[in-house]
């Protein structure tokens, strides 16, 4: 089975899940077919658990350990995990001479492994920070399989906004004016005794930002609780927009976690900060250097918050042990 697409439109095999939990004295389930468990194998994104389990029955009607490679590659970049896909190189390495066309399951060329190759390296480095390693690796990957350049993309953005980043430097006398009305408020009025301030932007026009509202209102709660100022914007003066958002937040009352204000239209934070989609984070140290500028569900944002404050705990996961 050789798959043509893109790198992360290779998951387009369909998911299947049993529900039903035998009985203890249920028969054992029948062995499934080699076939089954490939395509279980390619399939798994529920959890790194599930993940093994389908490994376990592919390796029992004698998948090869390729095969079972390229599945953690895809599992992992679907899941968006670069540090999975970093901590994977050295198998990579190891499996970069002998890779076999015919027993791939997801690439149609060497070119494509190859690419994947560099990918990973280049993600690699990334991690580090070793720009110019990645930009050279990202490069040759690109090189060697042009068709897969949308999963390269989101990388090298990536790189560029943090390198535009690095140049800012926050002011935190802006003054902007409260969703809810009266006289606008300096940001730095938010940081007495704070550690960092997160920024907010959303809009009440957008799907992403309703669904997302719950997971937000938790990890503001958290933060709040820990020291760090939050501040949500609306980027857009539009009077229906500002009204529909304070609609949608009046039903929280004084429970709303942080304070809920709007860009200023003149040299607007959206702008500077290079706003190119909603809902975003944006965590800014007391010295004003950008440490984080990206999508809220990024684990990146959550190793710069634990930087901030290592007594933080992940809405969702256990405390940390004493």
């Amino acid at each position: 089975m050789h798959l043509s697409t893109p790198l992360l439109l290779l998951l387009a095999a369909t998911i299947h899940t049993a529900n039903a939990q035998p009985s203890p004295t249920a028969p054992e389930p029948a062995p499934i077919s080699r076939e089954t468990a490939i395509d279980n194998l390619l399939s798994e994104r529920e959890s790194e658990k599930a993940l093994e389990t389908a490994i376990t029955a592919a390796r029992k009607t004698g998948v090869h350990e390729q095969t079972i490679l390229e599945a953690r590659f895809l599992y992992h970049v679907d899941r968006r995990e670069d540090a999975a896909i970093a901590a994977m190189l050295p198998a990579f390495l190891k499996h970069r001479e002998t890779f076999k066309l015919e027993t791939s399951e997801i690439f149609s060329t060497n070119e494509d492994w190859l690419a994947v190759v560099e990918y990973v390296l280049a993600i690699d480095n990334l991690i580090k920070g070793d720009k110019d390693a990645f930009k050279s690796h990202i490069t040759e990957a690109f090189w060697l399989s042009p068709r897969q350049a949308t999963a390269f993309a989101p990388h090298i953005e990536r790189m560029r906004l943090d390198d535009a980043m690095s140049s800012v430097n926050f002011d935190f006398t802006t003054r902007l004016t409260p969703l809810t009305g009266g006289d606008p408020i300096a940001l730095e009025n938010l940081m007495p005794n704070k550690k960092a301030l997160l920024l907010h932007f959303w809009s009440p026009a957008s799907p992403e930002c309703e669904s997302s509202m719950p997971d937000f209102l938790a990890t503001a709660n958290t933060l709040t609780a820990n020291d760090i100022a939050i501040a949500s914007l609306i980027p857009d003066n539009d009077p229906k927009i500002l009204t529909i958002g304070r609609k949608m937040i009046q039903p929280f009352g004084p429970n709303l976690p942080g304070t809920w204000l709007i860009d200023t239209a003149d040299k607007p934070l959206a702008q500077l900060l290079r706003l190119n989609t909603i809902p975003l984070f944006v965590l800014i140290s007391n010295d004003g250097d950008i440490l984080f500028n990206g999508d809220p569900s990024d684990d990146i944002f959550w190793q710069k918050i634990y930087q901030v404050n290592p007594k933080i705990t992940r809405p969702g996961l256990p405390a940390a042990a004493e």
